[in-house]
Parts: C-alpha cells; structure tokens; sequence
C-alpha cells in the first residue's frame, strides 16, 4: 500500500510538471472584421487549424489600421488584413515580416433598391461624385479600417476632398455589418467588401435591403494577407507558430477549402496564395 501511495503522488507530481507542455500552442491574431463577419474564422479557419495543427487561434477582429496597431504593440503574433500600402509601411519599420498575400474578393458600393442618386452601373468615380452632387447619404465606417481606407483612396482618386464635415457623409465608428445597417436605415449608400455582403445578404434570406449598384472596376480590388510580427521588433512573439499558420493558409488543402467557402452559393473569398 506504501508503495501505491508513493507511486500515485510521483505520477501526480509528474502530470502537474507536465500540465504546460500538455496544454497546447495558442497563437494570438488580429485581423479584419470581414474575415469574421462571413463566419470564414469561426466556422472554418479556426476549427480546421486546430484540427490539422492542435494550435488554438484566439483572434480579435477590428479594422486592419487597429490590427495592425496591435502587431506594433507586441499584442498579436499575427496579422490577417487587407490594406497592402499600410502593411508595406509596418514591413518597412521592421514591425512585420512574412508577407503572404492568400485570398481576395472585392469591394463594392451598395444602396437602396430605387437608387435616389441614381449611380447604378456608373464606375467609382462618377458615382462618388455624382453621390456628393446629390448629396445622398452615404455612410462610411470611419474607423481607420482596410475598407475605410480603401474608400478614402477612392474620394481622393476622383480627384475630391473626403467630405468628412458634410452632413450626408456618416462616420460610424463602427464595423462592417453595422455601417451597412445604419445605410439601409437612413435610405443611403455605402461601400463593403463584397463577403460580408453577401453574408449581409445571407442575413436577409438572400433578399438584401441594400443592393449592388457599383462593382467591376480594377481599383475594387481587394487582397487579404497574413504577416508575421517580427521577434526583433517584439521579443515575446511567437514566430514560430506565426510561420507555421501562413504557411498553413497558403497550403492547397486550406486554399482549397477557402474556395469552398460559400453562403448563398457564392463564393466569400478566392484563395491566390502562390
């Protein structure tokens, strides 16, 4: 019996000494909102990593300027966002490396059913200037995000100051799915990345309130890309387990399931990791 007793303790002791080598890898990411708002994370990305790893993701979802803010701060590991000349700025101070473009869709200017500004099928320009000759609500999300700044980009292409003290243009401070909702409630316009569109869409049983009425154009284009936080900028960071989930990203098997990815039967994202 003596013996039992000291055997059980010594295996106590062992499990305890080896509870943290026992608990998993967990990487910490920061990345859009779109990638949550589809349910891409949720439902595919974050089972499926650790299914295929037995790392655990936890990730916060907020504007891709705040995530990679986060990465500067040493918060994340790593960051999955959509702003390619924000990102190159974070490379170029050495915060991020590893750069991999993975996936895109793209952005498109959604309104109203009747069209007051009567902008459909016009390209990015006229419609942004006929929006503000009109003066038609046009809700912006105003939160630093990869689609606000897209969004400014484009103000500024059409060759006009962001209306940002003009009544008709409401900054909401706020994600995606929101914006789009506070557009819909004041009758007005707004521009989304065409996932969480369709997941909007989704939400209304495939009969969105608001409707595409601009798309097409090159300059809509939207690249998504996962980067590192480098450990010479941030000593903690786990490098290693930010490696190992690029490089799971851009696998064929995860490429192929992220093409796989539909709601409504459309596809939320096109892998192109090369």
């Amino acid at each position: 019996m003596k013996r039992f007793y000291s055997f059980a303790l010594a295996l106590v002791l062992t499990l305890a000494l080896a509870m943290p080598a026992m608990a998993g890898k967990t990487l910490m990411m920061a990345t859009t909102t779109s990638t949550a708002n589809t349910g891409l994370l949720d439902e595919l990305i974050v089972p499926k990593f650790m299914k295929d790893t037995g790392i655990e993701i936890k990730f916060v979802a907020i504007g891709t300027g705040k995530a990679l803010k986060m990465a500067e701060n040493c918060d994340v590991d790593v960051v999955l966002v959509h702003a390619p000349g924000a990102e190159m700025k974070y490379v170029e101070k050495g915060v991020l490396i590893d750069r991999k473009e993975l996936m895109y869709n793209d952005f498109v200017i959604i309104g109203p059913a009747s069209d007051p500004a009567g902008v459909k099928g016009m390209n990015v320009t006229d419609a942004l200037k006929t929006i503000e000759a009109q003066k038609a609500v046009f809700t912006s999300r105003g939160d630093n995000s990869g689609t606000n700044k897209k969004e400014i980009s484009l103000w500024k292409a059409a060759g006009m100051a962001v209306p940002e003290k003009a009544e008709w243009y409401v900054q909401t401070g706020q994600g995606m799915l929101p914006t789009i909702n506070i557009a819909n409630e004041k009758n007005g316009y707004t521009m989304t990345d065409r996932g969480t569109y369709i997941k909007y869409a989704d939400n209304h049983g495939g009969n969105a309130p608001l409707k595409v009425l601009v798309e097409g154009d090159k300059v809509l284009f939207n690249q998504y890309s996962a980067l590192a936080v480098n450990p010479a900028h941030c000593k903690d960071a786990q490098y290693d387990l930010a490696k190992q989930f690029i490089a799971w990203m851009a696998s064929p098997d995860t490429q192929k399931a992220i093409g796989e990815f539909k709601l409504l039967g459309k596809k939320l994202f096109i892998p192109n990791a090369q």
